[in-house]
């Protein structure tokens, strides 16, 4: 306790969870910190596919920026409209399963979650080659700087929400603001400054790749730019009062930080003729062009780094909100839904850190490998809940819904598209994985709600008829031999039932002769039963002698009771069988058998 203590800090009471709300400004670093952070990569996915043609199509940077930062206004206008109409929290998940029903409402979660551990993998790893482009000697260690990246943001978001703000928000607005001076000087120089000339890169030969395709497939990459932003009308309710407002105000200043970034950086990528490089990213060649190597340009390294690293915190916040959401509807397993000391849900954190682990260390820690799962998810999830708040528009009327509908329709139709054109100019390169994923997670998340309507109808009082009462009490103990702890089980025993017997495994004649001894003298009448054991199995003969006993009793119950050492010191417990614990661990599969610990306290 005293380590969970130093690294969680200590646990807050219930009735404070509103005042571990969000302003506006920490809203914006925990909920902003992955929409924002994908300026630092998503130009560059657009010029890793143009630059297939050589220089030729590299002028087409611009009209896709355009185009996307267009996409960014249309979806931040939609989501401004679904955090008014669901005040309380309107994510995809709960437009699509309120609107459009339970079925769209899951495959809009799978989507979701799928891109929430895709988030945290590839900000983790383009966090990592940011500062790897800086220090070239650290790329060998990249999957090592992304897994203690994983971990201490785990540790940051279990700290509680009100806490994670705190400490994302400096390096958040950091970003904000070397990016705002790398945009800034970088125009001024380019139209008022002296520069290099731009280099020549040759050619390749005309007609080898279709330019329409490229464009198309350019303009999917692109739209990793707009991961995230559902991301605020997710976490409604984690906003101090009102709600909404703050909401929807701290969507609008993300969406316009986002498109001034991405417009800029893809504008002086392009004139400054920046190319993708295996050994260092766009931005830090950028950064280059438009600092040199002062002291500007390892604060952009460093704040792109920490921003990106960060970008995983808005997973952080809303995975486990997610999963909640969807264990209390039973969709997911329950444990879920529990909120942890520091009023956030610890279990969904954790969980996403562990999926998250496994993603960075099975793709190497590459981001460039990982992108091609990117926004296939998320733009699925954008247009069912557009879908979702227009049928909510028409169903529920209220005043201008129709503007309302007109708005959530046309960013519907977009996302559509974009979906469409994503999902075919990705899917041979990873989006088939996706594809696949989700009607998986769909069906397992049915699974889950099917085991637990079974539990409800099997435990439901509402049927019950009597049951006939048990018969018969026998009450077995198994032994290992005769001391303290087993006569003190037997006193135990011989106060449950009249039916009590001792069960001793035949590993050892000798052994077994001295034993049957020594019960003589201390089993207080309680027969001793001996079974052989020809493989020296100690499990196996003792279930087939519950069988037997059970077998002769069939309305009957059998308590097995069990003997426990309880040393002082837990590296004792290494020291000692834990035949018990395998023991309950599978009479916990049998019908009709009940087992019982009695522990016995070791005093050193």
């Amino acid at each position: 306790m005293s380590l969970k203590s130093i690294l969680i800090g200590r646990p807050i009471e219930t009735e404070r969870e509103k005042h571990e709300r969000l302003p506006k400004t920490l809203g914006l670093a925990v909920f902003a910190s992955d929409a924002l952070s994908s300026v630092a990569y998503a130009t560059e996915e657009i010029l890793l596919v143009l630059v297939l043609a050589g220089t030729t199509m590299l002028h087409y940077s611009m009209p896709i920026g355009i185009g996307i930062a267009v996409l960014i206004a249309i979806v931040a206008i939609s989501y401004r409209q679904t955090i008014h109409a669901y005040p309380s929290g309107g994510g995809s998940y709960i437009v699509a399963k309120d609107n459009l029903g339970i079925n769209a409402g899951l495959v809009a979660a799978a989507a979701l979650l799928i891109d929430y551990v895709l988030t945290v993998a590839v900000s983790i790893t383009a966090g990592v080659e940011a500062i790897t482009s800086a220090v070239p000697a650290l790329q060998s260690h990249a999957v090592m700087l992304s897994m203690i990246s994983l971990l201490i943001l785990t540790v940051g978001n279990l700290r509680g929400v009100k806490e994670s703000g705190k400490i994302f928000a400096v390096p958040t607005y950091v970003f904000i603001g070397s990016i705002t001076a790398l945009v800034i000087y970088g125009l001024f120089k380019y139209f008022y400054l002296p520069h290099p000339p731009l280099p020549e890169y040759k050619e390749a030969p005309a007609g080898v790749i279709l330019p329409i395709f490229l464009v198309m497939r350019a303009f999917a990459s692109g739209c990793t730019a707009l991961t995230g932003i559902e991301a605020v009308s997710n976490g409604v309710k984690a906003f101090k009062k009102p709600e909404a407002r703050n909401a929807s105000m701290t969507l609008t200043w993300m969406a316009a930080i986002l498109g001034a970034f991405f417009i800029g950086i893809t504008f002086l990528s392009n004139h400054y003729g920046i190319l993708p490089s295996e050994n260092e990213t766009v931005l830090s060649q950028l950064a280059h062009a438009v600092f040199s190597n002062g002291i500007l340009y390892y604060m952009v390294q460093i704040s792109t780094f920490l921003i990106l690293i960060l970008a995983a915190n808005t997973s952080f916040a809303d995975f486990p909100r997610l999963s909640s959401i969807m264990a209390m509807g039973g969709y997911m397993p329950r444990q879920l839904s529990n909120r942890g000391d520091k009023l956030v849900f610890s279990n969904g954190i954790l969980l996403l850190s562990l999926f998250s682990a496994v993603l960075i260390i099975g793709f190497g820690g590459q981001t460039h490998a990982l992108i091609p799962l990117y926004a296939v998810g998320v733009f699925l999830a954008f247009t069912l809940s557009q879908i979702g708040i227009i049928k909510h528009w028409i169903d529920k009327k209220g005043d201008h819904w129709q503007k309302s509908a007109v708005i959530n329709g046309i960013g519907g139709i977009t996302t559509a598209v974009v979906l469409i054109v994503i999902a075919g100019t990705k899917f041979m390169h990873g989006a088939w994985l996706v594809i696949i994923a989700i009607p998986t997670i769909v069906y397992l998340t049915k699974q889950v709600k099917s085991h637990y309507r079974s539990v409800a109808a099997q435990l439901s009082l509402e049927a019950h008829v009597t049951e006939t009462e048990f018969k018969h009490h026998s009450v077995i103990i198994p032994i290992s031999g005769v001391q303290k702890a087993v006569i003190h089980a037997v006193k135990y025993a011989k106060a449950l039932s009249d039916d009590v017997s001792a069960v001793y495994v035949c590993l050892d004649q000798e052994e077994t002769k001295r034993i049957q001894d020594k019960w003589q003298e201390y089993g207080m009448g309680v027969p001793l039963i001996v079974l052989e054991s020809p493989y020296r199995s100690i499990i196996r003969p003792f279930l087939d002698f519950l069988d037997e006993v059970h077998a002769r009793y069939k309305m009957g119950v059998i308590t097995v009771r069990m003997h426990e050492f309880v040393p002082q010191k837990w590296w004792h417990h290494l020291l000692h069988n834990q035949t018990a614990l395998l023991i309950k661990g599978v009479l916990t599969f049998k019908n009709g058998i009940v087992s019982t610990s009695v522990p016995f306290h070791l005093s050193e």
